[in-house]
């Protein structure tokens, strides 16, 4: 699978269904965001994914590095983040992601 690139208007939920399918398939994927809003959507996307995941037993690991993109003569600098699964050791808040969706 690719990497899912998230942008500021990226729905929280759509992408943390993303995560879910692929964390069941394949146990990681790698997301990407350039910018202080598409980064603040992908992390509340892995908040929600994880209570998609709590029935499955299993819980995500972040794991971020900078990364350079683009052509040449238009390099930007974006975030990877690499979500890994693990089995859950304690219980996921499902309000909590509804705080998260609700942004509160």
């Amino acid at each position: 699978m690719g990497i899912l690139r998230v942008a500021s208007a990226s729905e929280t939920t759509a992408v943390a269904g993303a995560i879910a399918w692929r964390i069941r398939d394949e146990g990681c994927t790698e997301m990407e965001a350039i910018g202080a809003a598409a980064v603040n959507q992908a992390v509340k996307a892995v908040a929600v994914a994880r209570t998609y995941l709590v029935a499955d037993g299993l819980d995500l690991v972040l794991i971020p590095r900078f990364v350079t993109v683009g052509p040449a003569d238009a390099q930007r600098t974006a975030l990877r983040l690499k979500i890994e699964s693990r089995e859950a050791e304690a219980e996921v808040n499902s309000e909590d992601a509804v705080a998260v969706e609700l942004g509160v």
